[in-house]
């Protein structure tokens, strides 16, 4: 399994991440998903967020349903690309995925449920 995203999005969505810089940025990610990849389509700001330096939350019953909710993207301002154990016992949708100070293309990394790393692989 791999995850597909134009490298567009994830700038817009890198960009996001160091506006909000020294806090953490939260996005749900819609895609398409397949037997052999998850082709990230477009995100949206999840209702009532609340970040800080430290963490980013929702609350879940205030999410729309929508079933092209493939997952989640954070940011760490800390610089770290590693999930913590509130990332993983949180997770919502197939993956998280993470983006690590300072917020460049190189610094995103993708997991599953069980923690394990995912393949990112950034197109056009």
């Amino acid at each position: 399994m791999e995850i597909l995203i134009e490298r567009g999005l994830l700038e817009e969505m890198l960009s996001f991440a160091r506006e909000k810089h020294p806090n953490e940025s939260l996005l749900m990610l819609r895609g398409k998903v397949t037997k052999e990849s998850i082709t990230l389509t477009d995100y949206l700001f999840p209702p009532y967020a609340t970040t800080d330096s430290v963490s980013a939350s929702y609350p879940i019953h205030m999410l729309p349903i929508d079933f092209s909710i493939v997952g989640t993207i954070h940011s760490h301002p800390s610089g770290g690309l590693r999930l913590s154990t509130a990332d993983v016992n949180h997770m919502y949708g197939r993956f998280s995925m993470l983006m690590a100070y300072p917020y460049r293309l190189g610094d995103v990394a993708a997991f599953n449920k069980q923690g394990e790393r995912i393949v990112v692989r950034v197109t056009g």
